[in-house]
């Protein structure tokens, strides 16, 4: 029996539960999948939203494999492959290597990806990723049982913004990491994807609130300023706090700012003291929480490193 012939929808719940399936039963279609790269095209980060963490965790171990993988780590949700633009020949081996990611091109709009695997690899390599959210179109060829099956899928090509947040909350109302994480998903659009959330532990100062946090939301998008501005319109707008900062880093990495962070882990630092990052880092918002928005910039995705407070 083909796959196609089994393809089933719900068709009701008893008592004990559905009696069908809806779409294919060998299918799992990714939730979404993103691609950013550094301004030179050389250094690719794709991001993987997932539904099964077993199969995302599968893929992780052995996807590490490929030559044009420079490293891989879960995230939340998501899984991240940092690649190197390039083809190589995969020699996949069942149980060992069955699966991998075999080439990656970058041009001035799209990034294209392709995978290859075998048996359920090759399912997950062709069908589970040729229709995730945020792919432009795909090639794949017919996947399951014992054969190879491989696909390329095109996305957009997105850049990534940081943007540090601190201080828009009171003594009696608010909370920072809640209003940004509000506002990110907000402004989220077609053009600009919502990735992560950290909220980063800053040394404890005699005027903080009460536990001394900033906050830094990271998004993928094609449309830097149209969202930069949406989030500043909405941060003004529900700020309860006359010294809010925002600080915003359009770049693929923050790498020269996490000096700076470091130091407001440890003690007080002066406004001044803040770098500057060749046009990279914009001060959007100048409340005297610039200072903490600038210093989580840095820590997106650490999240350990991010929580720890270092007053030892």
């Amino acid at each position: 029996m083909s796959p196609a012939s089994v393809r089933k929808r719900i068709g009701g719940s008893g008592r004990d539960g559905p009696d069908e399936l809806e779409g294919e039963p060998f299918l799992i279609h990714y939730p979404s999948i993103v691609a950013v790269s550094n301004e030179t095209g050389t250094k690719v980060e794709l991001i993987e939203f997932f539904d099964c963490i077993g199969g995302a965790m599968w893929s992780m171990h052995h996807y590490a494999k490929s030559p044009i993988v420079l490293s891989v780590r879960n995230c939340g949700p998501s899984m991240r492959y940092m690649l190197k633009p390039g083809d190589c020949i995969l020699d996949l081996q069942g149980s060992s290597f069955p699966a991998g990611i075999c080439g990656v091109s970058v041009n001035e709009k799209e990034i294209a990806i392709s995978y290859i695997g075998l048996g359920g690899g090759g399912v997950g390599a062709s069908g589970c990723r040729s229709f995730a959210g945020g792919v432009l179109r795909c090639r794949n060829e017919p996947s399951g049982g014992g054969r190879k099956a491989g696909a390329t899928i095109w996305l957009p090509r997105r850049h990534r913004v940081l943007i540090g947040v601190d201080d828009t909350d009171t003594p009696e109302e608010g909370a920072t990491w809640t209003l940004t994480h509000n506002i990110a998903h907000a402004i989220e659009n077609e053009d600009s994807r919502y990735l992560s959330h950290t909220i980063v532990q800053l040394f404890p100062v005699p005027y903080r609130t009460k536990n001394c946090v900033s906050t830094v939301c990271e998004f993928a998008t094609s449309d830097p300023a149209g969202l930069i501005n949406n989030y500043q319109r909405l941060l003004e707008k529900y700020t309860l706090s006359d010294d809010t900062g925002m600080a915003v880093f359009s770049g693929f990495d923050p790498a020269s700012l996490l000096s700076f962070g470091q130091m407001v882990k440890r003690g007080e630092v002066r406004r001044d003291h803040i770098p500057q990052t060749d046009g990279k880092l914009e001060l959007r918002m100048e409340g005297r929480g610039i200072i903490g928005a600038v210093a989580a910039i840095p820590y997106y995705t650490r999240f350990a490193e991010a929580l720890s407070l270092w007053t030892g």
